[in-house]
């Protein structure tokens, strides 16, 4: 008599189980994995590798969705290692313990070991520290994950020990293959027309897991027949939320592009990632005082209304509030960004610092100290100053630094903006000073 199947056993049960969409379409081989060409390419940094059968360990930096944890459980078949996987927001130095002594035994029975830590910048120092002596001594390969910069986030020791390789979002063209795919495994179309369908791949935000995660709300939520334009999709799925963490990398990548934009006298660009600041929830005000900071920085005096404009700008923001407050930044963003450009105040300050660090405690020309008791006029303190109001054209053309360093220039004013009149008064004023020193030898 056959046993008929226990269609309630764990198995079954598993097998029936509904899976996302995204787990049907885990690759089973690396040519399957999509936009990371730079990587698994004919001449990409894995390739090169498994065409050697030598993995040393590895990092892998990229924002989320783009196939790290999936290359690595491929690398590990490919090179015929033993796959570990843990967590850094799960695991502690009891879990790290187990681990390292199980790659332990089985090195001892001649099989390798691929550790993958995901998140592996969540763990501190010390645990960072503990998987040293387990990569120098080849009980492991570790191939950590990260979305963060491993610059500032991981131990140099531990850097100096692995390969970093970088996991790029992916792009339109990858993320229309996975669609394309979950098309093939669900049997059916997107219920989509062809710009909501733009639109889809521009929400998913470089993730391919996001995208194949908004394709099955789509299919949920869609009835017989009907097909969604652009703005039913956005009524429909909401909108996710833009890849951001304010403390991170998203934070420095996007004021560093409106200051660069700034800089670059681009308004266009620099109204672009104002936008994208605001929309992803960045503080206004910390745009704003980052305007001011563009205006004394890249502006100066070419310009000298950018200080007050964006100064203004941050104190209408503190009166107004949002969302009408956010105008008065987006103003003073175009004002900075087609004002003419100098950088020449901020060298100056810079050259002039660093040579008071360097000169020390100088004392100044006595001839502009002021001699209030009887020792001081007898030392000279005072002694040939000349009242600049009372001379010709209000310039005596003296020299104020300390007699030890002679003259010095810091400040060299381009031919642009309002600093092209001030060009003009200092080089009439060195025309006096020479005049004048001449006429005194």
């Amino acid at each position: 008599m056959v046993a008929k199947p226990n269609l309630f056993s764990a198995a079954g049960l598993e097998r029936d189980a509904p899976r996302p969409l995204a787990d049907k379409l885990r690759p089973a081989r690396l040519a399957d994995v999509v936009g990371q060409d730079h990587l698994l390419g004919p001449d990409g940094a894995l390739t090169r590798m498994l065409e050697t059968r030598s993995l040393g360990s590895l990092i892998f930096w990229g924002p989320p969705g783009t196939g790290k944890t999936t290359v690595a459980r491929l690398l590990a078949s490919a090179t015929d290692l033993s796959f570990e996987q843990i967590s850094a927001v799960f695991s502690g130095v009891a879990e790290l313990k187990k681990v390292f002594d199980a790659a332990r035994a089985r090195r001892e029975t001649g099989h390798g070991t691929l550790l993958f830590v995901d998140e592996v910048h969540r763990f501190n120092r010390a645990q960072q520290d503990s998987f040293l002596p387990v990569m120098e001594d080849g009980t492991v390969v570790l191939v950590g994950a990260t979305t963060e910069n491993p610059s500032f986030e991981l131990n140099a020791a531990l850097l100096s020990r692995a390969r970093v390789l970088v996991f790029k979002p992916l792009d339109a063209h990858a993320i229309e293959q996975l669609l394309a795919r979950a098309e093939s495994i669900e049997g059916k179309p997107l219920p989509l027309d062809a710009e909501a369908q733009a639109s889809l791949i521009r929400m998913s935000d470089g993730d391919g897991r996001a995208a194949l995660t908004l394709a099955e709300e789509i299919w949920r939520a869609a009835r017989r027949g009907e097909s969604f334009t652009a703005t039913a999709l956005q009524e429909v799925v909401q909108r996710r939320a833009p890849i951001y963490d304010k403390s991170q990398d998203g934070h420095y990548n996007l004021i560093s592009a409106l200051h660069k934009s700034v800089r670059g006298s681009d308004p266009d660009a620099a109204l672009y990632y104002l936008c994208r600041m605001l929309d992803a929830g960045e503080d206004p005000l910390y745009i704003a005082r980052r305007v001011v900071r563009m205006a004394v920085e890249d502006i100066g005096l070419a310009d000298p209304q950018a200080l007050i404009v964006a100064n203004a700008a941050k104190e209408a923001y503190d009166f107004l509030g949002s969302p009408e407050g956010e105008l008065a930044i987006a103003q003073a963003i175009i004002y900075v960004a087609t004002a003419p450009k100098s950088n020449a105040a901020y060298v100056a300050y810079g050259e002039a610092m660093a040579l008071a660090k360097r000169a020390g405690s100088l004392l100044p020309p006595k001839h502009i100290l002021n001699a209030p008791t009887r020792l001081m006029k007898q030392e000279g303190y005072g002694s040939g100053y000349q009242y600049d109001h009372a001379a010709e054209d209000a310039f005596s053309g003296l020299d104020y630094f300390p007699e030890a360093l002679g003259r010095q220039t810091f400040y060299d004013p381009p031919d642009r903006g309002f600093e092209r009149e001030i060009r003009k008064r200092l080089d009439y004023w060195a025309k006096l000073r020479r005049e004048r020193g001449e006429g005194q030898s």
